[in-house]
């Protein structure tokens, strides 16, 4: 009878560590596995200048339930952005204005085009 009861606490054990270890609830966005920062070449125009940079930064950070692109070389932000599933831990942004980002956690590329400017990024982690 002893044995049969560790058994029974050994396999309710396993199940409960599977169930936490592959739940499906689990979004990779909400992991924030794309937060930081991509490396490469970035640009923007705005009609009246052009600022582009072949060693530039783009900082992703998270606020909220959206996110932030913060550029260096005087590059105004993108902010506001929000973002759907669009394969395998691939993310593609969604909304006006902002349509046109793809970013995973290891490569981020942009053209972003809306009434403020032009932006465009090819960077890596």
């Amino acid at each position: 009878m002893k044995k049969i009861k560790l058994l029974g606490a050994m396999i309710i054990a396993i199940m409960m560590v599977t169930a936490v270890a592959c739940s499906k609830d689990d979004d990779p966005a909400d992991n924030d596995f794309f937060v930081g920062t991509y490396d490469g070449d970035i640009s923007f125009n705005d009609g009246s200048e052009t600022i582009i940079d072949d060693d530039g930064r783009v900082t992703v950070v998270k606020v909220g339930d959206s996110y932030s692109f913060d550029f260096g070389s005087g590059i105004p932000n993108i902010t506001g952005v929000k973002f759907q599933e669009s394969g395998d831990n691939t993310y593609t942004s969604i909304g006006d204005g902002v349509a046109g980002i793809t970013i995973d956690a290891n490569s981020l590329t942009m053209l972003v085009i809306n009434t403020e400017g032009t932006w465009t990024a090819d960077c890596t982690r």
